[in-house]
């Protein structure tokens, strides 16, 4: 066994602690230390999309980034997407337009949706495609699961924008996913 290395985090807007051998997966440490058993492991090596996390603006596979490389970072997983006055617009679209069936992709679909509407609040459809590409879904296909990006997107403009963070000029990857590094 290895020896253990403190990392201290930010996740969901709540300091986290957490001890990690250099080794193991911010996925393991999510799930299996955190407990926060939302972020899914589909595939394990960053072909589906089910573990997507936010780190400091930025979409990633967390089964393909070391724990340790959330030192200092902030990170946003499924349980941050809601807040205590309800659903996000995203997570509320999704059950409107049943774009979800067994969910094991879904809370990746929501948080990688999130971070593209962040940016481009009126993304149409060519780019919700092109953005989720990362994402893999077995069960709906993917029309259902566009339209509830699509009609998230439409509440998110509406009125103050509720449930939309806002991000700094140019922060972020220019594309659907991007691979982590410092």
């Amino acid at each position: 066994m290895s020896e253990k290395i403190h990392v201290h985090t930010t996740i969901n807007d709540t300091e986290v602690d957490f001890l990690a051998e250099s080794r193991q997966s911010l996925l393991e440490i999510i799930r299996d230390t955190l407990g926060m058993t939302g972020t899914k492991e589909g595939c394990n090596d960053g072909n589906c999309g089910a573990c997507t996390v936010n780190i400091d603006g930025r979409i990633v596979d967390s089964c393909c980034v070391l724990a340790v490389e959330a030192e200092g970072k902030n990170i946003l997983t499924i349980e941050g997407v809601a807040s205590p006055e309800g659903l996000h617009p995203l997570q509320q679209a999704f059950l409107e337009e049943a774009a979800l069936q067994c969910g094991i992709c879904t809370p990746g679909f929501i948080v990688a949706a999130k971070s593209l509407l962040e940016r481009e609040p009126n993304a149409d459809e060519a780019r919700i495609r092109h953005w989720l590409a990362g994402n893999l879904c077995r069960c709906t296909g993917y029309d259902k699961i566009v339209r509830a990006v699509l009609k998230a997107g439409e509440v998110m403009n509406q009125g103050d924008g509720a449930g939309r963070a806002t991000t700094a000029a140019g922060a972020g990857p220019t594309d659907q996913r991007d691979v982590y590094n410092d």
